[in-house]
């Protein structure tokens, strides 16, 4: 009935839907690093999904990054399309017009109709990934936004506190700007608050793997959560969501949720409640989903 390509900087995973909302087919590929490639890619993502369901399918794309609705042209820190008319060349590659929702508004999407936000308003969901941003459900939609800019969570700064307390250093972001969240609280960031305590290179998964058996990784972890409970604090002092649901490739560390929520209710105000925290039932590539809801909603007549 409906397909969805979710595309973050690492994967491209295509899911396709029946009438019942369930999955019936999926493949993955790893996302090109040339602007000419993700295109091609992407192309190819399409005419699989058309395969699969038909020619007719409604398909949305669920991405990392931002369109301009000013100029058309792309925004990302993690895809190389930034300045690039990414959704007119889609089009143009594969034939055919697809609908675009930014990878974290899809998620929030997914979940909230389908997922572990349903019946939640207002729903908050984040992905902690290759890059950090979010979404906002309210009324069984996406909040909707003047400039298409709520959600970048991961561009605002990163909290003082436990900056100095821990002698982060200050870095560039993809974006543009410096001090971003993003910078130490997606998984590349992870990694680079391992190397800043240990002087060891190390993935993601690894700094994961040794956080429970290595002191040096354990204390890289604790940081992670003390700059992550502090942002979440803010989110919950602005937005008051009903729920926070995470996803994206850190949300497959094993007890993420419960560190959370016990750091959370530490630090919120006295005798306020703090809102659950649940794991993205559609997993790591729960935004396809959201995509293809969408696009089958536009659909209708």
């Amino acid at each position: 009935m409906a397909a969805g390509i979710d595309l973050g900087g690492t994967k491209i995973e295509a899911q396709v839907f029946d009438a019942a909302w369930q999955l019936t087919a999926r493949t993955r590929w790893p996302t090109p690093k040339s602007y000419r490639d993700l295109v091609a890619a992407m192309a190819d993502a399409v005419a699989w999904c058309e395969a699969q369901a038909g020619a007719g399918v409604a398909v949305g794309v669920s991405a990392a990054g931002l369109i301009n609705p000013a100029t058309g042209l792309a925004l990302t820190a993690n895809l190389a399309a930034s300045g690039q008319p990414f959704v007119v060349d889609i089009t143009r590659a594969a034939g055919r017009e697809v609908v675009w929702v930014n990878d974290c508004r899809a998620l929030a999407l997914s979940e909230a109709r389908f997922g572990a936000a349903q019946g939640c308003d207002p729903a908050l969901a984040l992905i902690f990934g290759t890059g950090l941003a979010g979404g906002v459900v309210t009324g069984g939609q996406v909040m909707p936004a003047f400039a298409g800019l709520g959600g970048e969570f991961g561009h605002f700064p990163l909290p003082a506190g436990p900056m100095i307390a821990h002698g982060l250093p200050v870095l560039p972001c993809g974006c543009g700007r410096k001090g971003c969240t993003e910078t130490l609280l997606s998984a590349p960031g992870l990694a680079r608050i391992a190397a800043h305590v240990t002087g060891r290179i190390l993935s993601p998964e690894q700094v994961i793997e040794g956080r429970n058996t290595d002191a040096g990784l354990q204390q890289a972890w604790a940081i992670w959560l003390d700059l992550a409970c502090d942002f979440l604090i803010t989110l919950c002092f602005t937005l008051d969501p009903a729920v926070i649901v995470i996803g994206g490739g850190l949300s497959n560390a094993p007890g993420l949720v419960d560190d959370l929520a016990q750091r959370l209710a530490a630090a919120t105000l006295k005798d306020f409640a703090i809102p659950p925290l649940r794991l993205a039932q559609g997993g790591d590539a729960s935004g396809a989903r959201g995509a293809a809801y969408a696009a089958w909603h536009e659909a209708q007549p």
